[in-house]
């Protein structure tokens, strides 16, 4: 997330109320997750096995828990709670705006759009020309619908990220205030769950396809022309490359890749990333004709412990 305009170091320490190492006028643009920061923005990390990550990553302002060195050429703002203070500014440069109608006056919709009864449009959101937003659908806040996009009954597009920390009192929600991108082309089933950026944008390619109860986690980037099946469930911070296809019932862990081509069979349980141009089956995920062939070899167990017995 871009703020509205440049802020300095102690702008930001002052809003929070926290220590920092570099210069007073020290320039902050914006704040994101690690995976998709940029120079000048704000990155947290509150656990020691993440503070090289984080102070090696391209973010120039790090909220960290601990007084360490100073990389060259950045900044740090010295927290006893990343955490709630990462939380702080989300409030600040982004806080909740209440809705009160369907749609919002702020909405911007494209030319032949159709938008069928008792569907929510919330505030700033964009759809382009040509769109067909049937019942009951909700677009939370910031949502940008790209051209010639179907969205079917009672799909929820920029719902919360699940992302907590767990503490001695409960579960600490991590705020989110990012959006959900659809590009031109796309058609989303019925039932569909995507969760917004918890700062940046959830993006679904163009001329991707979703079935039914497909849920995609936050801060996921779905290539063009994907195809996915009825009740997969994509994790947070995901890659999938173009022209991948996953069909029914694919689980997907977070932060991985999915190769461009790749073919995931129904079922499959995807713990790591995947080369592109492969189909691929089974929990864990192997490639399918391997992992086919093992199940086979399994099957001929008890005629060979038979053997074994009558010798």
């Amino acid at each position: 997330m871009k703020f509205p305009t440049a802020y300095t170091l102690k702008q930001i320490s002052d809003i929070l109320g926290v220590a920092y190492v570099g210069a007073d006028d020290f320039t902050v643009t914006g704040m994101n997750e690690i995976h998709v920061v940029e120079a000048g923005d704000i990155v947290f990390v509150d656990h020691p096995k993440y503070y090289e990550k984080a102070l090696n990553c391209k973010a120039t302002t790090i909220l960290i828990n601990k007084k360490v060195d100073c990389p060259e050429g950045k900044s740090l703002l010295i927290s006893e709670d990343p955490f709630t203070d990462f939380n702080k500014l989300s409030q600040f440069f982004k806080p909740f705006e209440k809705s009160k109608i369907s749609t919002s006056t702020s909405a911007i919709i494209g030319e032949n759009t159709i938008i069928q009864p008792n569907v929510f449009i919330g505030n700033n959101v964009k759809i382009g020309a040509n769109c067909l937003i049937h019942a009951n659908v909700a677009l939370y806040d910031g949502c940008i619908i790209g051209d010639n996009v179907i969205i079917q009954s009672g799909s929820v597009l920029g719902s919360d990220a699940f992302y907590f920390k767990n503490r001695p009192e409960g579960f600490d929600k991590l705020k989110s205030c990012g959006n959900v991108v659809v590009e031109d082309d796309v058609e989303i089933g019925a039932g569909c769950t995507i969760d917004k950026g918890v700062t940046g944008s959830t993006i679904i390619g163009k001329g991707t396809k979703l079935d039914n109860q497909v849920q995609i986690g936050h801060d996921t980037a779905i290539g063009k022309k994907c195809l996915i099946a009825a009740q997969c469930g994509i994790a947070g911070c995901v890659v999938i490359e173009d022209e991948v296809t996953l069909w029914g019932q694919v689980g997907v862990t977070s932060a991985i890749k999915i190769g461009k081509g790749a073919v995931v069979l129904a079922q499959t349980g995807i713990s790591k990333s995947i080369a592109g141009g492969k189909t691929y089956f089974g929990s864990p995920v192997e490639e399918a004709r391997k992992k086919l062939k093992q199940m086979a070899d399994v099957k001929k167990i008890p005629s060979i412990l038979e053997k074994l017995k009558e010798q």
